[in-house]
């Protein structure tokens, strides 16, 4: 999973991070895929769901921040999506503490990173973008 120039938003910071996002998980999805003993990948699970449960935060942060100072309309939808998904994040935490994370678990969690990170950039975040250029401003 790569990242894809249609998925820039235009605006330099969340550009950023968002590729940042896409290269994680794209090597997340290599490990998964690996033939190796999944209880051997354990290392790496807990490498993502930590990065991931502290960067999502940075990054909504971030993203709510920009919307705010532009006066985004659907700064609320956005920051529900974002709410949602660190829930989401939060729960597989709790999978993996518990000692529950299962090879069935660790493909589920990459799959579902991987149809969010999509859905959320490719169109919500590019909504974002939109109104910034129709606003005459620079994304």
């Amino acid at each position: 999973m790569m990242w894809k120039e249609r998925y820039r938003v235009g605006v330099d910071l969340i550009d950023e991070q968002h590729m940042e996002l896409f290269k994680r998980l794209s090597n997340f999805i290599q490990i998964v895929q690996n033939d190796i003993p999944w209880e051997k990948k354990m290392g790496e699970v807990q490498e993502t769901l930590d990065f991931m449960a502290d960067y999502v935060v940075y990054h909504f942060d971030d993203e709510e921040k920009l919307q705010a100072e532009i006066n985004y309309p659907d700064i609320e939808i956005h920051k529900e999506a974002h709410r949602v998904f660190k829930e989401g994040i939060n729960d597989y935490v709790k999978i993996f503490e518990q000692g529950e994370f299962t090879e069935e678990k660790i493909k589920e969690f990459s799959a579902k990173l991987m149809a969010w990170l999509i859905m959320h950039v490719g169109k919500m975040d590019q909504k974002i973008g939109q109104y910034v250029r129709e606003k005459g401003g620079q994304a």
